[in-house]
Order: structure tokens, then sequence, then C-alpha cells
């Protein structure tokens, strides 16, 4: 997502939003693609208000993912990636987010998937079965289908949201909605992918995020390409977060890369 009411941008026309939102961040998970694939010429004007290092990171439509469940869905794929197909090199990876029903007994599923997939595309996986967490066996067997086609197993941590009860009604909705899984930091690729979820407070938000720093600067060191996304239950705080959370790994590794300084946005008159 790229639109909120409380962010920067959010008064402007839909078709400036985009823009608006990446001269905050440099990526954008593509959430809405999940519930419908979007039209080619709304792909196009994505393209537009980006830069050629923008990053995407686009979501399978759930009638492949959790509807049809990777099986007999050769045509749906096709035409998503025939309507993502303008963003070129913003297209960072095919998020392929997998039901928490899908387990490791679906694993050969998935590989034989991943096997039909473009290779020149990237793709990564995110897993919300438990046994692939808590078995090391389910682990590994996964693990070996995503590399066998350079695939990365995107972690979507939670930890510190569960780490106690809820504060606001942003904060129950999700304690209902977000999956409970045991942290994992482990890449498999040069372009690792990581999901956080903190709290609507930002103090707790920065202090469950404290071990990712580590983590993500060590990924830099060895020359990897991190991509890392800061949630709240809320999220009016998300892109100042991310940028923070950028600030505190490149006070680390001051030869990070800065992110965008934001142009102000003045809100719309009519002169």
């Amino acid at each position: 997502m790229w639109t909120h009411k409380a962010w920067p941008g959010h008064q402007l026309p839909p078709g400036e939003r985009l823009r608006a939102y990446a001269g905050h961040c440099n990526a954008v998970e593509g959430n809405t693609t999940f519930y419908a694939t979007p039209a080619r010429d709304t792909v196009v004007s994505w393209a537009q208000q980006t830069g050629p290092d923008f990053r995407f990171v686009v979501k399978l439509p759930k009638r492949v993912t959790h509807e049809r469940r990777l099986t007999d869905v050769a045509a749906d794929v096709r035409m998503f990636l025939d309507a993502i197909e303008p963003l070129g090199s913003r297209n960072h990876a095919v998020w392929v987010q997998l039901p928490g029903s899908f387990g490791p007994a679906d694993v050969p599923v998935l590989a034989a998937f991943l096997r039909r997939m473009p290779p020149r595309l990237r793709y990564a996986v995110e897993v919300r079965h438990p046994d692939f967490f808590t078995d090391r066996g389910c682990a590994v067997t996964l693990e070996t289908a995503l590399m066998a086609s350079d695939t990365e197993w995107i972690p979507f941590d939670t930890t510190a949201f569960f780490s106690s009860p809820p504060t606001s009604d942003a904060e129950r909705d999700a304690w209902t909605k977000k999956p409970r899984v045991p942290l994992r930091t482990a890449a498999l690729t040069s372009r690792p992918i990581v999901r956080y979820l903190g709290r609507d407070d930002p103090e707790r938000t920065e202090a469950g995020w404290q071990d990712w720093l580590d983590v993500v600067t060590g990924w830099l060191r060895e020359g990897r390409s991190p991509t890392v996304f800061v949630h709240t239950p809320d999220n009016a705080d998300a892109p100042a977060l991310a940028r923070r959370f950028h600030d505190a790994v490149r006070a680390r590794l001051p030869q990070l890369e800065p992110l965008p300084d934001p142009d102000p946005v003045e809100p719309l008159t009519l002169f």
C-alpha cells in the first residue's frame, strides 16, 4: 500500500499518491494485487510515478494461492505477469503468500509451481503453517525447494506485536488476524525480504526491531540487498518508522545509500 489518510500525499489525486510515497520510501508491498489483477494501464501509471530503482514486491492473486492453491493456474498467472510487466526492473519480486493450511505435505506442489514460473523474474514465498517454523525437517524441505529456484522465504515477524496484549482498537483487530509464528531470520538468496509488525506505540515498535538491525546490517556486509517493510496495526506512522529503521542501519553502515529527501506536499488549491 502507498496511501493512508495519515500519510503525506493523501490529499493528492489518487494517480499522484504513489509518487508522493516514493519520495519517502524506495519499496512498497503490492498488496492490492492479492484481490484482483490490475489493469495493465494502471501498472504503467505505477511505473511512471517511480524511479527505475524503486522496488515493488507484488502479491499473486488469492485465486492462484488461496483458492486454487497453485494448481491449474497457468492462465491466471499468465494474465497477472502480463499485467505487471510494465514495472520492468521495478518488479523486485513476485510475492507468493500461502494460506496457513498450506503445509509441508504441499511443498511438492509449490516446487512444481516455481519450476514453471519464468526464470527472468524473482520470487519470494511467505508461509504460515506452524510446522515450517517448529519442525526443522519441514523447514529444510521447504528451504530445499525454494533454493532450487533461487526463491526467497519471507519472514513475517509478529513476535513484538504479540509480546503483550493489545491496547488499541487497531491492535485488537490485528490480534485476531495476524499469524503467530516463531521468529525466522535466515536468508536464502541475495535479496532477502522482511515483513515486520510492531505496535501502535512507535517506541515499542523500535524496541521490537533491534535484532533486525543486527541481521540486516550483517546481510548488507555480506553483499546482500535486503528489503524491509515496517508495519504497525494502524500503519499511521509506517513510512516515518521505515525511514527511522533505515537511518538506524545507516548509522552502523554509513556507506548505505540514504533514502530520498521527501518533497514537500502542498495542499490542493483552486489557483
